[in-house]
């Protein structure tokens, strides 16, 4: 298309929309009114303009959570919301006082560097959005200074009703009026990828009035006063008037252009300044996603709390033992503990104030025991997260090379809960298929044409067992289904009756032209040519829409141009058997919406006749057959019934003449509507169509395929064998999701189907009466009937698998708060669910049923808008970076570009991220356990005197230096199991399902086993050292060497624990576990060798006193292997007698037998919840010869 200015047609003629010096009711009129107040005033250079101070915003958009005035209070608020974090900086304000066993500096330190690294952290990733915003907020764009003179501002600057000019390929700064363009009759073309990811082009066009802004001297004298509707969210709704010469003009959204859309095809637009900053429709649409939290971190929170119960139980059960010791310390002239020097003591010691000294003992019990406390696994948590969502990210197996996309784990607060996952809930086009629409079939005046088979009819006739043959060829065998393999993407069609210009010598020949002449006319497709080549390509608002011009074209009907006003077409004259070429005038186009479900538009051709040419669901295209239409309606029911059973997606095509009066009757009307600025506008615009698209004559119907995603059947299959609910929320009817789920494997032969429908007897005599009340009635109890009766049949086996479906008018009613959870107990029984003709709400409203019905994790995935709704109410939320945008994706958690890998994202992912976190605050749990129980013990054994076991700095470093890194260590790199296993035995993903690895018993194992360890360690210690001689000159060993023995011990304890824990070594690992023992006796050499005001009771104590003695390597040696000993035991008892499934596998791979078929389907059978509905349902049909005997070696197991 050309670049400048070209003969003036009038191009608002042809849309649905008439753009015109426009007319409105004033009675209809909301401008004024509440949401409809702002006034833009255009154009106003050099004048202080009333819009101005009307204080609209700037420009500038933010994205960032902080700025850098609020970072550190609102970060530091953020940080100190958590109840851990809270309660350090309480124990660390109270650390200056005289209660505190230790130094100040050493309590404040580790919460500094806690505290310190989240907020770097969090100030990293508020950078990187910053410097988007700075390169968004400082780009340039050409605006009217005055005097038809531009100058280049950055964007930040722009005003409301500043003039604009935006060049070809650039992005509109702000949301816009559209004035005028380089084309003659204003129209521009617009790219909205940004804001909803869709490729193909939309169109734009100005008021006609505006229209002759030709250049830029023409805005010197532009004045005009806009009043409009305030922001809203709404991207494709707009009301407006422009007051401009004096005359009022209607505005719609064809006249806006949105921001951070792109101008294409065109060389320049001028417009005015509506909305700018966060008043812009596409900022007012990035609300922030819904707040997640996974189960383990909730888990986690309360396991800390208890541990607070725990610390200050302990603290006030030793406070009162002090006080009644205290109490007692002075017996006439005897002290009993001397040593603390009661008779000298304020207040601390002293037993004539023995409740305020167990008041004041309690506080220092509290910052004693703090480091029963983990200080650093927020922050431990948080960075092993990030880096288990990097591995996501840079997943070789999740790349999809064809469209450059790996997988973006857009949140890292959600990784472990991947590993849990009881049921998904999954969009079906786009999602499970491929949104590439291949037109392959047709019926014309009631004859079926096209001889290709679909996936969902090999799928069929796979299930029957019966060949498929066509054309002599069985295409069960034939490979070469593959899209690569299509000469012309999205045409798949063969029928020699059709093709090649055969069609004329079919008995219905006249019918079959026009059946592709409306192909080829009925459309919004825009199409361009090849200059080199002169090949033809099209840019369509659906790949439907493509589908249909291309097979129009490849079967002799050649759409190849499109004027303002004209539609050209080449196709074959039956009487000349030569190709001509036609040009209809175009008029009207009456647009596709998902409630009208059908375009139409109104031509006339080159006999002067106006035609209407109609396409559209079947649900609304028989009814609005003429009487003399319906010559081949009951045949092409059937065949669309053939196409929907085959996985084919339809529509109607159907044409009826107009009259001259019937047309301007309905132009008139139709235009009013248009222009009509009122609340019941589209109402208005609906009566108008409905009036002209009725008396139609059928012709045919179209039957294109919807790809499945290569691997979709396989990674459904593997799902199912992990034990996880698959439930498919489809727009489709019916007959179609059935046979699309039997193609990938969502249902099996032999599964029993429980169908809800609503198309019983008594139901469609309720809708023939006419009264809602009654069929609202009817239809509810049919549906609970329905409902109940499923349940029965369920009760009744335990062995057979179920499947049920339901379409949308019945789960409209199955979602009723009295029904709803009747119809959860059904579905959860099932092995697989399939919603039908479902709404966006419909899938939003089944998802949170399920995930407050059940209270297991959900996860939705999806492709498009009308799944955004079902993603962020799930769990986790998997948006398909696919064909139909980019809405799901940032409304996600997860975005990857292929639903089959799914599989490798939750069965290896999903597994090793959830068994890393669970075991990593499992084991910090465990070691803060062993060193809180040895600072307890001490206290006790030194009559809770509040005398630290350690030095001030061993206290400190221990969570922060000494054991983290292996922690963060394991949570990163650990496996118990490899990927390749993973998959091979999905069952293993059941783990996390049930939480096997975080359940109570299993926490409070580690917690006990760190109870036993500690315990241990202590009494072994002291023991072992007191009251024996040290060392060869008899002295005894004094607190300093006894502190640092029993450190010494829990160090190694600790680190050696987790070497005994981690299933998969690294060098990391290696590194961090031996690494951290070395930290400690580097730490006691440069710490000793320093002056004893830093050092205090551990100067040169490693040096001069613990390493010279023998005594001090022995007792290290046993304890450590003593404290070890009973996890040791309790794992290899558990192991070899008791293993988990995962223990089995790895049985498996050390014995070798991962190559026996039978051994291995041993194990595969002992399934952690033998009663695992997909599993049984699923997997096991895979195989025929193993089908009967699994089910007999299960049946027992049922329960």
């Amino acid at each position: 298309m050309g670049t400048g200015r070209k003969k003036r047609l009038h191009f608002s003629k042809i849309y649905s929309f008439k753009c015109g010096r426009n007319r409105f009711d004033d009675d209809h009129s909301q401008i004024g009114g509440p949401g409809f107040s702002r006034v833009v005033y255009c154009n106003e250079t050099g004048v202080v303009s009333e819009a101005a101070s009307q204080s609209y915003p700037d420009n500038y958009v933010r994205s960032t959570k902080y700025t850098p005035m609020t970072f550190l209070p609102k970060s530091l608020f953020e940080q100190f919301r958590r109840v851990a974090n809270f309660y350090f900086l309480v124990t660390g304000i109270l650390s200056f006082t005289k209660l505190a066993p230790y130094s100040a500096v050493s309590a404040i330190l580790p919460l500094i560097i806690v505290i310190g690294a989240t907020m770097v952290k969090e100030g990293i990733e508020d950078w990187q959005r910053q410097k988007q915003d700075h390169e968004v907020n400082n780009r340039k764009v050409k605006v009217h200074r005055g005097g038809g003179v531009f100058e280049t501002r950055e964007w930040k600057t722009l005003r409301v009703g500043d003039v604009v000019k935006v060049e070809k390929d650039e992005f509109f700064p702000a949301d816009l009026l559209l004035l005028s363009s380089s084309y003659e009759d204003a129209v521009c073309y617009v790219e909205t990828m940004n804001l909803d990811g869709e490729t193909n082009l939309k169109l734009k066009q100005s008021l006609d009035a505006t229209s002759t802004v030709h250049n830029d001297s023409d805005l010197s004298n532009f004045k005009a006063t806009i009043k409009c509707e305030d922001p809203n969210a709404s991207l494709y709704a707009f009301v407006g008037t422009m007051e401009y010469q004096e005359q009022q003009y209607a505005l719609s959204p064809q006249q806006l252009l949105l921001r951070d859309s792109k101008l294409r095809n065109t060389d320049y637009i001028y417009g005015v300044v509506i909305f700018t900053g966060h008043d812009t429709k596409v900022i007012q649409n990035s609300t922030e996603a819904p707040s997640k939290r996974s189960g383990i971190e909730r888990r986690m929170d309360t396991i800390i709390y208890f541990l607070f119960f725990i610390l200050f139980l302990m603290a006030f059960l030793g406070s009162v033992y002090f006080g009644v010791m205290t109490k007692r310390d002075l017996d006439g002239d005897r002290q009993k503990r001397w040593y603390l020097g009661p008779d000298r003591s304020d207040i601390f010691f002293d037993p004539n104030r023995a409740p305020a000294a167990a008041i004041y003992h309690f506080l220092t019990a509290l910052l004693l025991y703090s480091y029963l406390i983990p200080i650093s696994l927020y922050v431990s948590i948080e960075i092993v997260k990030v880096l288990q969502t990097i591995f996501i990210n840079n997943d070789i197996h999740m790349y999809y090379e064809e469209a450059d996309k790996p997988a973006h784990a857009r949140t890292s607060n959600l990784t472990e809960e991947l590993g849990q996952i009881d049921t998904i809930l999954s969009d079906k086009t786009g999602t499970l298929t491929c949104n590439s629409m291949e037109f392959i079939k047709c019926s014309i005046a009631g004859t079926a044409y096209g001889r290709g088979v679909t996936e969902v009819e090999r799928a069929m006739a796979k299930r029957m067992g019966s060949p498929l043959i066509v054309n002599g060829r069985d295409q069960l065998d034939d490979n070469n289904s593959d899209d690569s393999t299509l000469a012309v993407k999205g045409y798949n069609f063969e029928d020699e009756r059709i093709t090649n210009g055969y069609w004329i010598h079919e008995p219905h020949s006249n019918v079959i032209q026009k059946f592709f002449r409306l192909l080829a006319i009925c459309h919004t497709a825009i199409p361009d040519v090849d200059e080199e080549t002169g090949k033809i390509t099209y840019e369509a608002e659906s790949p439907d829409e493509a589908a249909f011009v291309i097979a129009a074209r490849e079967l002799g009907f050649e759409f190849y141009k499109r004027t303002q006003t004209t539609v050209s077409f080449m196709e074959l004259d039956p009487v000349s058997k030569k190709r001509v070429d036609r040009t209809y005038e175009l008029l009207n186009v009456l647009e596709f919406n998902s409630a009208r479900k059908r375009m139409s538009v109104i031509v006339r051709d080159d006999e002067g006749k106006l035609l209407l040419l109609c396409k559209g669901a079947d649900s609304v295209m028989f009814d609005r057959l003429a009487k003399n239409g319906r010559e081949f309606e009951q045949s092409t029911k059937e065949h669309v019934n053939e196409y929907a059973d085959a996985g084919l997606r339809t529509l109607i095509l159907a044409y009826r003449e107009l009259t001259e009066e019937e047309y301007k009757e309905f132009n008139e009307k139709f235009t009013e509507a248009k222009n009509s600025v009122s609340a019941d506008r589209d109402e208005l615009i609906d009566e108008a169509t409905e009036e002209v698209e009725k008396d139609l004559i059928l012709l045919g119907a179209t039957a294109v395929e919807d790809k499945l995603q290569k691997g979709v059947p396989e990674c459904i299959d593997k799902l199912a064998q992990a034990g996880i609910k698959i439930w498919v929320l489809t727009g489709d009817k019916m007959e179609t999701a059935i046979n699309i789920g039997f193609a990938c494997s969502l249902l099996r032969q032999g599964m029993e189907q429980i169908t809800i429908t609503l198309e019983s007897p008594e139901i469609i005599a309720a809708e023939k009466s006419g009264d809602k009340t009654v069929i609202s009635k009817v239809s509810k109890e049919s549906v609970k009937k329905q409902i109940l009766s499923g349940k029965a049949q369920l009760s009744a086996t335990t062995t057979d698998p179920f499947a049920l479906i339901i379409d949308g008018k019945s789960l409209a009613y199955a979602l009723h708060d009295d029904i709803k959870n009747t119809f959860l107990e059904l579905a959860v029984g099932c092995a697989s669910v399939i919603c039908c003709r479902s709404s966006p709400k419909q899938k939003a409203l089944v998802t949170r049923l399920v995930k407050e019905g059940t209270g297991k994790t959900t996860l939705a995935i999806g492709d498009g808008a009308n799944d955004v709704g079902m993603l962020q109410e799930a769990d986790i939320g998997i948006g398909i970076s696919g064909v139909e945008g980019m809405q799901a994706v940032m409304s996600s958690d997860i975005a990857i570009a292929q639903f089959r890998f799914l599989e490798r994202l939750l069965l290896v992912h999903g597994h090793w991220c959830y068994r890393r976190i669970s075991s990593m605050i499992c084991y910090f749990f465990y070691k803060n356990i062993v060193f809180g129980t040895t600072v307890f013990l001490y206290e006790a054994y030194a009559s809770f005197s509040g005398q630290p076991a350690y030095n001030d700095w061993y206290l400190s470093l221990y969570n922060v230096f000494f054991t983290s890194l292996p922690a963060i260590a394991l949570g990163v790199f650990d496996q118990d199991v490899s990927a390749r296993f993973c998959l091979k035995f999905p069952l293993l993903y059941q783990e996390g399902v049930q939480n096997t690895l975080f359940r109570w018993r299993r926490i409070f194992g580690w917690m006990l086993n760190g109870l036993a360890s500690g315990t241990i360690i202590f009494f072994l210690c002291i023991r072992a050292l007191d009251p024996e001689s040290y060392r060869k000159n008899g002295k005894t060993a004094g607190m300093e060497v006894v502190g640092a023995t029993i450190y010494t011990c829990v160090v190694w304890v600790a680190n050696c624990q987790m070497a005994l824990a981690v299933s998969y070594f690294t060098l990391i690992q290696h590194v961090f576990i031996w690494g951290g023992i070395f930290m400690w006796y580097m730490f006691l050499l440069a710490y000793g060798a320093m002056p004893t005001t830093i050092s205090t009771t551990a100067y040169k104590v490693f040096t001069e006193t613990l390493a010279p003695a023998p005594s001090y390597w022995v007792v290290t040696l046993f304890v450590v292997i003593a404290a070890l000993i009973p996890y040791y035991c309790y794992k290899a008892v558990q192991m070899r007698f008791f293993p988990a499934y995962h223990g089995m596998i790895q049985w498996i791979r050390y014995e070798g037998n991962t190559d026996d078929p039978e051994y291995v389907n041993m194990v595969r059978q002992r399934s952690i919840r033998t009663t695992t509905v997909g599993y049984t349902a699923r997997s096991i049909a895979r195989d025929n010869n193993l089908y009967h005997l699994n089910l007999e070696r299960q049946a027992p197991t049922k329960s």
